[in-house]
């Protein structure tokens, strides 16, 4: 399978000191368990991986790559937009710059007032200590403040920082931040004042953090560190700003390492409504009131959100519709508490597509379904009558949707395989469709769509040739299982078109059209891209997703093989040419494929791998994924994840292909340890290969990289790919610049 000119360099030498433990009745090795420490030895292990990396890869290769990837990241990204009482805030990387700057506009298309610039950080770092980044923000209400995630490593364990929000007036635009104000220095733009910082808060992020209504304090969600083993020790907290000083007081101890809580905050009446849910399980809801909290809505297995806006509570939930529908009752109602769900009034049936998302707005509701794991908008009264479709292109992404409490305006992100982002705005009264004969007492809409405004897009040189397509493929017990498929139409290839195919499998995530502008290079050199969306995900709801989980995750796996045989079949590529690719859960599933079906792939890249199944409990978020994958200390469980497990299912009478990991230090989500494990056990005990792992220092999961470790961890994983695949850099004359 490999296409390398010259023998793989051989890997360093690692030790096996086996473990053996007898679980369940079983005994099960683990001759590399002491690369789960952190000591000098494991430490120089990583730096020898490191460098057979560097080894093994083709420099010629990287430095014809480097170039093209640079080149697609001196263009602009622009995040999601949250309006805020007339000020629109959002995230703009500027091109060639590391990180994205948090700006704040007095229009959608306005100028940006620079309110923080990592990028400053990064100037003026400390080289002691790990480079900060900002992960999320959250402005308050009334936009006069902002809280801030920051992150130093991108470890996920944030400080948050509490920002004042300067007049316009007062503001800085369009350029850096002032070189001659002293908050610049520290990566704030002219007139931002820092008024409060709170160090070192755990997991807190833009989800589990609520202001409150006079926008002097919020409520969130803070947890221990990883380095002390106490992520999931969880305390509901309000913060509040008074006189000067910082009060914090804590509302909840919550120790369930399988329930993270979520709260919301209504805007109008200051209800603080808190969310208790297992990661995969359903969502039980309670209200705080008089220092205690209220049952509403509990004893159900149902996934549930809940958003107030002008005295309704809005509840989404797959109760009844496994596909999700919306309910809504008054606030009033929902404070009292003990709620059911056939109290409320339905305002959205569920249906074909899956409601995704619902955004209220004075008048109107914007609604964003995906059917067949692409996107559809709606606009629809407030109770729930369908006025009008969005125009959108065919397979695409709405990747969020916001909109203005104050007024009929929305906005979404939109994307697909052959569209760059763009950041797209609604005017939701346009032309709302009431004219003509009202008779018979039904206005006449004067069109069937609604069209969008482009606010802010990317400019990247897609090929004009590229076909999008959606195949269907036949997996296990009936299963048809929804495949995309990118590729240039018009280049000439030389036999089978080296494919890479992507999934992920797992946590109701679905795996829908997305634009990657490093694939650029590899579509306009021939190759083809394809994502499937296997089981575990939510591409069809709850019944799709716990179809792919527990004692059925072997049907992700399946998935993933159907799918790669499929795209073999079809004529598009070969088992010589077809790569298979996925990070963090998705990195399990494809350890599982290379291990069942190592026949099937030419490569593989697996990135941030949950790997060893029976012991995946014991590191950092581990316990909190048993109700995804089961308990190892559950007989039952543990016979399912043992047949699957990749670090136990290594073969060493079979030819693996070659397989590049990638991990990183301050990963505090997936351990490292399953990467370094696997790639010990498949160096030295498997057949095939050659196996490689990437360690990267200074970064986590995958928070907070800057755009130059990005462009170096791509060139590293495609120059992996055009050289197991043969890929030849630069193939097709013709690339229309990409």
């Amino acid at each position: 399978m490999s296409r390398q000119s010259a023998p793989a360099p051989s890997p360093p030498e690692t030790k096996r000191e086996v473990v053996t433990e007898t679980l369940h009745g079983i005994d099960v090795d683990d001759p590399y368990r002491w690369l789960e420490g952190d000591d000098e030895a494991v430490r120089e292990w990583v730096d020898a991986q490191n460098a057979h990396v560097d080894e093994a890869l083709d420099d010629d290769l990287r430095d014809r790559l480097r170039p093209r990837f640079e080149d697609l990241v001196e263009v602009a990204d622009y995040g999601p937009i949250a309006v805020r009482e007339g000020r629109y805030f959002a995230t703009v990387r500027e091109p060639g710059a590391d990180h994205a700057r948090l700006v704040v506009r007095d229009a959608p298309d306005g100028a940006d007032r620079v309110l923080v610039d990592p990028n400053a950080w990064a100037a003026n770092r400390d080289d002691d200590r790990p480079p900060r980044s900002m992960a999320w923000y959250v402005p308050s209400h009334d936009g006069e403040r902002v809280a801030v995630g920051v992150t130093e490593g991108g470890d996920e364990n944030y400080d948050v920082r509490v920002l004042s929000v300067p007049d316009p007036s007062e503001g800085h635009s369009g350029s850096e931040a002032g070189e001659s104000d002293s908050d610049a220095a520290e990566g704030y733009g002219l007139g931002v004042e820092e008024v409060a910082v709170l160090p070192e808060r755990g997991r807190v992020n833009a989800g589990s953090l609520a202001w409150e209504a006079d926008g002097e304090g919020f409520v969130y969600v803070a947890t221990g560190g990883a380095a002390d083993g106490a992520q999931m020790d969880k305390e509901i907290r309000r913060f509040r700003l008074a006189d000067g000083t910082d009060e914090e007081e804590v509302l909840l101890e919550h120790d369930d390492q399988h329930v993270w809580p979520r709260v919301t905050v209504d805007p109008d009446s200051g209800l603080l409504a808190v969310a208790f849910s297992e990661m995969v399980g359903g969502t039980e809801w309670y209200v705080h009131v008089d220092g205690e909290l209220r049952p509403v809505l509990t004893d159900t297995d149902a996934e549930t959100s809940v958003q107030f806006h002008g005295g309704t509570a809005f509840v989404s939930t797959d109760h009844g519709a496994p596909r999700r529908r919306l309910l809504a009752c008054s606030v009033d109602r929902f404070r009292e508490g003990d709620l059911s769900f056939e109290e409320c009034r339905e305002v959205l049936p569920g249906g074909e597509g899956i409601i995704q998302s619902v955004v209220p707005t004075p008048e109107r509701l914007l609604v964003h379904r995906q059917r067949d794991a692409h996107s559809r908008l709606s606009v629809h009264d407030r109770d729930g009558t369908h006025l009008r479709d969005v125009s959108l292109p065919s397979y695409c992404s709405v990747t969020w949707v916001s909109g203005n409490r104050d007024a009929p305006e929305a906005f979404f992100g939109l994307t697909g395989f052959d569209r760059p982002p763009a950041v797209r705005g609604l005017d939701l009264d346009d032309g709302s469709g009431v004219g003509g004969d009202e008779s018979d007492g039904a206005p006449e809409l004067a069109s069937t769509e609604l069209d969008s405004t482009e606010i802010d897009s990317v400019d990247l040189p897609v090929p004009d040739d590229l076909v999008v397509e959606q195949r269907f493929v036949d997996s296990t017990d009936g299963a048809e299982v929804p495949v995309f498929v990118c590729y240039r139409e018009d280049v000439e290839v030389d036999g089978a078109r080296p494919t890479l195919l992507y999934g992920y499998g797992g946590f109701r995530n679905s795996v829908t059209p997305s634009f990657g502008r490093f694939r650029l290079p590899f579509l306009a050199d021939g190759g083809a891209f394809a994502a499937v969306c296997a089981r575990g995900g939510y591409e069809y709801g709850e019944p799709w997703h716990e179809a792919g989980m527990l004692a059925d995750k072997q049907h992700t796996f399946d998935d993933f093989v159907a799918a790669g045989e499929a795209l073999c079949g079809s004529g598009l590529t070969d088992a010589d040419h077809l790569a298979v690719a996925g990070g963090s859960n998705g990195g399990l599933s494809v350890g599982a494929v290379v291990t069942q079906r190592p026949d099937l792939w030419a490569a593989a890249q697996c990135a941030v791998p949950l790997l060893d199944m029976l012991r995946f409990h014991r590191f950092l978020l581990g316990e909190s994924w048993t109700t995804e994958y089961g308990h190892p200390e559950e007989p039952e469980a543990f016979e399912y994840l043992r047949e699957y497990s990749p670090y136990h299912n290594v073969d060493p009478e079979a030819t693996h292909p070659p397989v590049y990991f990638t991990t990183a230090a301050s990963d505090t989500r997936v351990h490292p340890s399953h990467a370094r494990k696997m790639t010990a056990r498949l160096q030295n005990e498997a057949a095939g290969g050659p196996f490689l792992l990437r360690t990267k220092g200074e970064t986590g999961h995958g928070v907070g990289k800057p755009t130059s470790m990005i462009v170096d961890e791509q060139t590293d994983s495609w120059a992996f790919l055009y050289e197991q695949l043969g890929v030849e850099v630069g193939g097709d004359a013709d690339r229309d610049g990409a």
